[in-house]
């Protein structure tokens, strides 16, 4: 089961209709969930430059196969030059959880 299903993590501007983009990843298969969190401060290096923003951190729970095609996808809608894109096995779950996962994302 290692590595069979993964939570990828992004973030969007909070201007950006997140639900749309939930909506449009879920519908297309490459998620079985995706969680919109809250809208937080963010500080980066961008361009040389310490910069700060108001972002929503994007949870994404998909199977190790739906990866290529969600990334891919995530490069289509999502707004910025270079989007957060980190892939985290999870390594354990009930079955029910991950066979439900599996038939939402095949």
């Amino acid at each position: 089961m290692p590595d069979r299903y993964v939570i990828v993590l992004t973030t969007l501007p909070s201007s950006a209709d997140a639900a749309a983009f939930a909506r449009a990843l879920v519908s297309e298969r490459l998620a079985a969930c995706v969680n919109l969190h809250s809208e937080m401060t963010s500080v980066y290096r961008w361009e040389d430059a310490v910069s700060e923003d108001t972002e929503r951190q994007i949870v994404i729970k998909t199977s190790r196969a739906q990866v290529v095609p969600l990334r891919e996808r995530l490069r289509d809608l999502h707004p910025y030059d270079v989007p957060e894109f980190v892939v985290v096995p999870i390594i354990d779950g009930s079955d029910a959880y991950l066979r439900w996962l599996t038939d939402s994302t095949a």
